[in-house]
Order: C-alpha cells, then sequence, then structure tokens
C-alpha cells in the first residue's frame, strides 16, 4: 500500500510536466501570475469605485433637482423629522449625481431639508452618475409614491412627464409604479382643471375624487365657484358628483319645440281618441322632423295591464 500511495504522489505533482515541455513551463507560470494578478487588480478597482460612490459630504455641496415630482413639503412634518435628525443624525443616505462641483439630489430632498433645518453640516450620500434622465425620474415617482409624499396634482404632473418626455405609454408608466391604466389615465385627467382648482387639491382642500367630478365643468369661473361650494359646505364625492349632474341640466335646458299649429291640433285629438281608449292621459311629444313618442300614464296594476293588453292583441 505504501508503494502505491508513492506512486499516485509523484503523479500528481508531475501533472504540469508530463503535459507541456520542460522549455515551455516557466512561461506558462508566469502568464497565470499575471492573469490572476490582473483579475485580483479589477476586483479591487471595481470594489474602490463602490465604495467611492459612498461618502459624507457638506450639506451646502448638495443641492435639490428642480424638475423633482414632488413641489409642496409639510412643515410640520419636516420640523418632527428635524428633530428626529438632531438626536441620531441622517440614517438613509441621500441619492444624489454629481452637477459640476456640486451634487444634485436624485431622491432624499425631504431628508436634506430636515437636515438643513437641523442644522446638520454633513450628509451622507451615494452617487449615481450612470442613471438616464428618465431612470432618475422613475426613481423619483415610485419613491414618492411609497411613501404618499405626493399630492394628486404633483403626481399627475410626474405621469405626463414620464408620456411627453419619454414617449412612454399609459400602459408603460401604469407597469412601472404597479397601478391600473384607470388609475394612471384618471390621475392625468385632473390636469384639465384650472389652475385656482388644482391649488385647492395641492392644498388638500379637495381630494382627487372631488376634483375628478369638476373636470366636465369647461366654464373656469363656475368650476371654481362649485369648488368652493364643495369644500365650504363639505360635500362627500358623491354629492359633488350630483351637484356637476344637476348643474349641467340647468345649463342645458330642453329646447323647446315650435309646433306646426295645424300638426298640434291633430296631435291633441289623437290624445284625446287614446285617452278615451285607455282611460288615462295620453302625450304626443313631437320631436319635429325626428319624429316624437307618445307617453301613456297608468295609475294602477289594472291600468297597466289593460294597456298592454291592448298594445300586444
Amino acid at each position: 500500500m505504501a508503494v502505491a500511495k508513492a506512486k499516485i504522489k509523484r503523479g500528481l505533482g508531475k501533472g504540469l510536466d508530463t503535459l507541456i515541455p520542460d522549455n515551455e513551463l516557466e512561461q506558462v507560470k508566469s502568464q497565470v501570475i499575471n492573469i490572476n494578478k490582473e483579475e485580483n487588480n479589477n476586483i479591487n478597482e471595481k470594489n474602490n469605485q463602490s465604495s467611492s460612490d459612498k461618502m459624507i459630504v457638506r450639506i451646502t455641496k448638495v443641492e435639490p433637482n428642480r424638475k423633482q415630482p414632488r413641489k409642496s413639503f409639510d412643515e410640520d412634518a419636516l420640523e418632527e423629522l428635524s428633530e428626529s435628525i438632531k438626536k441620531v443624525g441622517v440614517l438613509e443616505p441621500l441619492l444624489v449625481k454629481t452637477n459640476n462641483d456640486n451634487y444634485e439630489i436624485i431622491a432624499g430632498e425631504r431628508r436634506w431639508r430636515a437636515a438643513k433645518l437641523a442644522g446638520i453640516k454633513e450628509v451622507p450620500v451615494i452617487v449615481r452618475d450612470d442613471l438616464t434622465n428618465q431612470e432618475i425620474v422613475e426613481i423619483q415617482l415610485i419613491e414618492n409614491i411609497q411613501r404618499e409624499d405626493l399630492n394628486p396634482i404633483e403626481e399627475a404632473t410626474a405621469y405626463q412627464r414620464l408620456i411627453s418626455e419619454f414617449n412612454l405609454t399609459q400602459d408603460e408608466v401604469a407597469e412601472k409604479v404597479s397601478k391600473s391604466r384607470v388609475a394612471i389615465t384618471n390621475s392625468i385627467r385632473l390636469l384639465k382643471l384650472c389652475e385656482e382648482v388644482r391649488q385647492m387639491v395641492i392644498e388638500g382642500k379637495l381630494s382627487s375624487g372631488h376634483a375628478r367630478a369638476l373636470i366636465s365643468i369647461e366654464d373656469k369661473q363656475k368650476q371654481i365657484e362649485i369648488a368652493e361650494k364643495i369644500f365650504d359646505e363639505k360635500l362627500s364625492v358623491r354629492q359633488a358628483e350630483k351637484l356637476v349632474k344637476d348643474l349641467d341640466k340647468d345649463v342645458k335646458p330642453k329646447e323647446k319645440k315650435v309646433l306646426d299649429p295645424n300638426l298640434e291640433t291633430i296631435y291633441r285629438n289623437l290624445e284625446e281618441k287614446c285617452k278615451a281608449k285607455t282611460g288615462t292621459k295620453v302625450s304626443i311629444i313631437s320631436k319635429g322632423d325626428k319624429g316624437g313618442k307618445i307617453e301613456i300614464d297608468f295609475y294602477n296594476n289594472d291600468d297597466l295591464e289593460k294597456i298592454t293588453r291592448m298594445i300586444m292583441y
């Protein structure tokens, strides 16, 4: 058994010697060493790059992104976050991209504002200069939606920007933000409201449901008037919808058709004959050249049965 072990050891030890001639062996070993060194250098370079992307910077070197979806910030909520940052600091780094000598915020403007209120001099950041403009907008939109930080108008504006600037369809936007296409469509429709009503939505005076009920009102002043009425009287969404529906009826009164006197006499005579036959009121309503309709009243189930029997038989 000892002899067999010795043979196996010698065989393994001569692996390269048996496959490669002696004059080439050193050259191959040298190439392998160089390849390993190169791979290690690449790994170290990537690690160094990754670590350099995460850093602490002066807060004065960080600036907001003017195109970010969120425009309004609740002052009380900012003050509350500021107090927390005074105690524990900014725990979650801001996502930024380089902008000349400064850094522009991709995500985390609320934390940046609160840190400034707290008097913090430095903030942690993660630099992402590899992101496209479209990816930046998507990140900002998704982050704000997940945190429910956007008001309905800001959200609608962000959706519209993805469609207008980056040629996305409503279906593609819906997929990116994990919402239905109907939700995206209803959101974008809010941008049809006049500026004053949109501001009421931003300020929380009207919900998106209330606002959608007002879209069909084309007159700007009437739209503002109804919006203020909804707010003042604290109407529900259903009540707001009914108010707008009734308004539409008032705006578009039925046109009274002028009937030819001779034809009107004929209709009245026919009404009387039908009334005598049915025993109930009968009205013949003309629509001019487009025809008309006959309305037959009934006052109880017996009347209904009698009239239907006359028509059917």
